[in-house]
């Protein structure tokens, strides 16, 4: 039974370190230029709804003090 554990720990080793690899590609950026997804909350503030509702939050909250 103990001749088997090292043997085990051999075979196991490998699988186990494959778990922890990663990329290690680095991501280049451009200056100015998001190339993530298209944000939602980006086309509200475009439609003008939701400035005008910041700009109250704003409002408020700099006069309540």
């Amino acid at each position: 039974m103990s001749r088997y554990v090292p043997l085990a720990l051999a075979l196991l080793a490998p699988l186990l370190l494959a778990g922890c690899y990663e990329d290690v590609t680095p991501t280049n950026y451009e200056p100015g230029v998001y190339k993530g997804e298209t944000d939602p909350l980006l086309e509200k503030l475009e439609s003008g709804d939701l400035r005008e509702e910041l700009d109250q939050r704003f409002e408020t909250a700099a006069t309540d003090r």
